[in-house]
């Protein structure tokens, strides 16, 4: 893969420059996260889910669904591959057998250091030459940007 720099913007995303760093910034954020994550035998979002099962375990499927923020299928497709690496156990809820329960196993809970230390290495890598000030203004602006994002996703279309 080159390395695509702001120099190299193409034409057609002149005026989309902000939103072509995003696209630039996530793709390369997410593949080194991917390798890190590989290390552990797990794959994109898997420890997403995890995370939120570290703070809360026992979670029904559609709890972790809204907390991840993750959809559907991508949500049952990482629990289905989590439950058969021995990393989760999925049972129907006593109160309704269409709900399904997502508890730890040993062997989930057993990566739960393993994955704050990657976030922690992805982290210093991704603000080694950022100064604390900038890491807040951009964790700011991310957060600004991503709820604009989301909130005119939620609109209703025009027309």
């Amino acid at each position: 893969m080159s390395d695509t720099t702001s120099a190299e913007l193409p034409n057609t995303a002149r005026d989309g420059r902000l939103s072509y760093a995003i696209f630039q910034l996530a793709r390369a954020h997410r593949g080194h996260a991917a390798a890190m994550l590989r290390a552990l035998n797990l794959h994109p979002g898997q420890e997403l889910l995890l995370m939120q099962l570290y703070d809360r375990d026992g979670q029904t499927q559609a709890e972790l669904l809204e907390r991840a923020g993750l959809d559907h299928s991508t949500v049952s497709k990482s629990l289905r591959r989590m439950q058969e690496a021995g990393l989760l156990a999925r049972e129907p809820a006593p109160h309704d057998r269409r709900v399904m329960v997502v508890t730890l196993t040993d062997a989930g809970r057993a990566l739960q250091e393993p994955i704050a230390g990657m976030w922690r290495a992805l982290e210093e890598i991704s603000v080694r030459d950022l100064t604390p000030d900038q890491v807040e203004m951009f964790t700011t602006c991310a957060r600004t940007v991503e709820k604009s994002v989301r909130d005119h996703g939620r609109q209703a279309p025009v027309g």
